[in-house]
């Protein structure tokens, strides 16, 4: 239905089931010409092309970025070009002396989970983690970890990357959290993924993420939601004054008054035009998030339901992590319309098993990816679910 949109992607990798989605999304033919646009501004504008992105792209940015999450300013998205960048900046807005007390879950991604166990080998910090497991009783754990002790930081993920789990009601979640602690959700899995709505939301956390999955315009373009607070991170580069360098004093370093306040420095702004592109697209054609999620939903069913079909011992509902969103009211299967979950489903099995499975499905042109014993199914807009084929696995049951 939406294929037309990534002819490019889809005509280099011909004969390629990509479930891998969740992982490096593919792009829309528009990122090329965006690409090709940088470049023309840069020629025509050189280094006024500084004042040209900070005036006009990067607003014009922000507002898209804005508008998919709710967030009232826009003024507060603040670009890098890697979440690491980011989390490390906020974690410079401590005191350089001061052992950060952290409470965070045994679930996140790679660049928080190494750089907080390396913070935590030089004893700059100390580390309270949730298991995300048992996920029922998740959210009602993580709460009373979170009240049981002061901390200074909680940093949590909205989407688990090694599940697909997810928070159910992110708002709710929050006012569950004591208020004095920096909150810092990784929405890296929600953004353009999940609806996700930070209107009550903005004002109070840091909410990062960028464009190398769902918002499809490949890395290099990561983001901050900035809550309100006059912010001076040690950690801080001349992007973070760019519009007053002019009145810039001695011995002082001024910051933003707004998320700008978390910039570095120089990057390769191409990946924001990228951003940009997919962004409009996806306003223009009507892709909002909710359209997106329903169909990306109605694709992991046609999947499930082939899997089904297939009745493979290790590959089927029974080893899917997810398995709250399967309906048992219904005799046939079906996903419950209840309860936010990732684009990707997850199953668990021995990691033996993981890898066979995945080395055999990528020699038949079938691309997942996996985590440790998980195995990982991704999917997007740019599939046609009739077009799902995992005979291969048919051969050896």
């Amino acid at each position: 239905m939406y294929q037309h949109l990534y002819q490019a992607f889809l005509n280099a990798r011909p004969n390629v089931q990509h479930f891998a989605c969740h992982s490096h999304h593919y792009w829309p033919d528009v990122t090329r010409t965006a690409m090709l646009e940088y470049w023309d501004d840069t020629a025509k504008m050189a280094d006024d092309k500084w004042d040209y992105i900070f005036s006009t792209k990067m607003p014009q940015t922000q507002a898209l970025i804005a508008n998919a999450l709710n967030v009232s300013k826009p003024e507060r998205i603040v670009f890098a070009p890697n979440t690491h960048e980011l989390l490390v900046r906020i974690h410079s807005t401590f005191a350089a002396q001061k052992k950060v007390k952290i409470l965070t879950t045994d679930s996140e991604f790679y660049s928080f989970q190494r750089q907080s166990e390396r913070w935590l080998q030089s004893d700059m910090v100390e580390l309270v983690k949730v298991p995300t497991l048992p996920f029922e009783s998740f959210e009602q754990r993580f709460a009373e970890a979170a009240q049981a002790q002061q901390f200074d930081w909680i940093f949590v993920s909205q989407v688990f990357f090694n599940s697909g789990l997810a928070i159910q009601d992110l708002s709710a979640f929050i006012q569950t959290l004591p208020k004095e602690p920096l909150i810092t959700i990784d929405g890296y899995h929600g953004f353009f993924a999940i609806p996700t709505d930070l209107s009550e939301l903005e004002h109070q956390v840091f909410y990062l993420s960028g464009s190398y999955k769902y918002a499809q315009g490949g890395e290099g373009a990561c983001f901050a939601v900035i809550p309100d607070g006059n912010y001076e991170p040690i950690y801080t580069g001349w992007f973070a004054e760019f519009g007053d360098l002019h009145q810039r004093q001695v011995g002082q370093v001024g910051y933003a008054q707004n998320g700008q306040q978390f910039a570095g420095a120089t990057m390769d702004m191409s990946a924001m035009y990228r951003l940009h592109a997919s962004l409009d697209l996806f306003e223009k054609e009507g892709l909002s998030v909710d359209v997106i999620h329903d169909y990306v939903k109605r694709c992991q069913l046609a999947f499930l339901n082939h899997l089904e079909n297939l009745n493979h011992p290790l590959l089927n509902t029974s080893n899917l992590m997810e398995q709250h969103l399967l309906d048992p009211s219904n005799a046939t299967l079906s996903l419950s319309d209840t309860g936010l979950h990732g684009h990707f489903l997850t199953f668990k099995l021995a990691e033996k098993n993981v890898a066979t499975l995945a080395k055999q499905l990528s020699e038949h042109g079938v691309k997942t990816d996996f985590r440790g014993d998980r195995l990982r199914f991704g999917f997007a807009i740019y599939h046609n679910p009739l077009d799902y084929d995992l005979s291969c696995l048919s051969a050896n049951k």
